[in-house]
């Protein structure tokens, strides 16, 4: 499946590209993920952890910098992933690209997500949802490090930031949602997703 998501930091092009090429600090700015090890300069290993209500799925991801192109203002990542528990996996390419917003600077996010095994029940619709709800985090804390300061500041702005999300909200949230898209079909109102 294909997730699109986008948003805009007060930041100038430069300081944004240079911390969306530092994945050590990129990483802990999504939430539920922690990264575990360096591999290499384009390589790492990462935990992530997704709950949705009473279903808790935890993830050991390999990340790896695919391009990273100035010219463009493109990074692509992909990772993979398999759930600890043996209920599946995913494999994702996730191509950022920055912009001149202005004064700040937009960020465009396409995903190419591709679930298996028991995790892939979930509707398409959860997904994205969720997927809406923690990058809108993501931004947040891309926001609070790019405001730092200091060294110190940034790293308490990361853990404020990438505290993990609520499970239940986030579900009860994409679950709303998935309500009001349902009856937006039966009454012909409302987006046909």
């Amino acid at each position: 499946m294909r997730l699109e998501n986008s948003f805009e930091v007060a930041a100038p092009h430069r300081a944004a590209w240079e911390l969306l090429l530092d994945v050590p600090r990129v990483v802990p700015c999504m939430p539920g993920a922690e990264l575990e090890e360096t591999v290499s300069d384009s390589a790492w290993k990462a935990k992530l952890a997704v709950k949705l209500g009473p279903i808790s799925l935890a993830f050991a991801t390999d990340v790896t910098m695919e391009e990273a192109n100035e010219e463009t203002g493109t990074v692509t990542l992909s990772a993979k992933a398999r759930e600890l528990r043996g209920r599946g996996g995913a494999q994702a390419q996730i191509a950022s690209t920055l912009s001149e917003a202005g004064g700040g600077t937009r960020v465009d996010i396409v995903t190419d997500l591709t679930l298996s095994g028991a995790v892939a029940q979930y509707g398409r619709g959860i997904v994205q949802d969720v997927s809406s709800q923690l990058v809108a985090r993501f931004a947040d804390c891309l926001q609070a490090q790019l405001a730092a300061s200091t060294p110190e500041e940034a790293a308490a702005a990361v853990a404020e930031q990438a505290k993990p999300v609520s499970g239940l909200s986030l579900g009860l949230g994409a679950l709303g949602r998935a309500i009001a898209r349902f009856f937006g079909r039966l009454f012909g109102r409302g987006p046909k997703s």
